[in-house]
């Protein structure tokens, strides 16, 4: 491995670039949902999430993510337009993330504020309102608008693969890490190849493999080891492993056999994106921002030295 892996860019945003490549990247978590995997709605008031969001920038977040609809397993996102028995409408959607973004942004009118929304009318509320970013986790497949959106607005974009839709995931054959790996490898293509018919320029564009979208357990390792060969796609890579239901699988050992909860996922999250990052991530997505930055520091100084 290398630091050549991670070559240095600019990721061109709405209205200003960040440059990738050099160090990692913190992408602060902020769920503003009742049913959030990873939080369990702690930040559901407005109110909350504001504070949290300003105390993850604090803690050293180079860029927020807000994200008003849950998409755990089994969750009915990405649902026909967004019309999925309970999944969440857009208006319900913007009600939720704008109050937020709005309340972020004036506290910190320099901060970088990323929308996690599949839905067009969502982004394009989110981007009026001043997110620099969208974070798309059905890499433009769940709404036929939201490319337009993008290209419209010239907005970052982060390009997730989901391997089907959350609802699905549980009765999805396992695949072998050859055939995952070049799911994913195509999935993301096609998600390229969508923004650049519209008019979404490569330099806007981070992609994302999608850990726990749609993978098993141990496919995501399979994924994670092999993660730097996605850069072959010639966009950097954003990873989020963080807390993830996998992670728990695996420590199941310590815990009675049982999946670790969220709450005691933290230090196995921390591995496994230093793994991200030593497989050529540019940008990490945490829910726990202090100790992210301090292990990508470490990653980042020894891919320094095998530079």
């Amino acid at each position: 491995m290398s630091i050549a892996l991670r070559k240095i860019t600019s990721w061109q945003l709405r209205t200003r670039a960040l440059e990738l490549g050099r160090r990692t990247l913190v992408m602060g978590v902020v769920n503003i949902t009742p049913d959030s995997f990873s939080d369990g709605g702690l930040f559901f008031d407005p109110k909350a999430a504001v504070a949290h969001g300003l105390q993850l920038l604090e803690e050293g977040a180079d860029l927020l993510d807000l994200g008003a609809e849950s998409t755990r397993p089994g969750s009915q996102a990405g649902g026909a337009g967004s019309a999925g028995a309970d999944a969440v409408s857009a208006e319900e959607e913007q009600a939720r993330l704008l109050p937020v973004l709005k309340g972020i942004l004036s506290a910190r009118p320099d901060a970088i504020v990323s929308a996690d929304t599949y839905k067009a009318a969502t982004a394009r509320a989110a981007l009026e309102a001043g997110a620099e970013i969208v974070n798309d986790v059905s890499g433009f497949n769940w709404d036929a608008g939201m490319a337009a959106e993008c290209a419209e607005f010239k907005c970052g974009v982060v390009l997730m693969h989901s391997r089907g839709r959350p609802e699905e995931w549980k009765a999805q054959a396992q695949l072998e890490p050859n055939e995952l790996l070049e799911t994913v490898r195509d999935g993301l293509a096609v998600s390229l190849a969508s923004a650049a018919r519209v008019g979404v320029a490569a330099a806007r564009v981070v992609l994302d493999p999608g850990y726990g979208f749609g993978k098993k357990f141990d496919e995501n390792y399979a994924l994670l080891a092999r993660q730097d060969e996605l850069l072959s796609l010639g966009r950097p890579l954003l990873a989020g492993v963080s807390r993830k239901s996998f992670l728990g699988h695996t420590l199941a050992g310590l815990h009675e056999g049982q999946a670790a909860p969220v709450s005691a996922r933290e230090t196995a999250g921390i591995a496994a994106m230093v793994a991200s990052i030593l497989n050529g991530a540019s940008i990490v997505r945490v829910h726990s921002v202090r100790p992210a930055v301090e292990a990508a520091l470490i990653a980042d100084a020894v891919l320094g030295m095998q530079a």
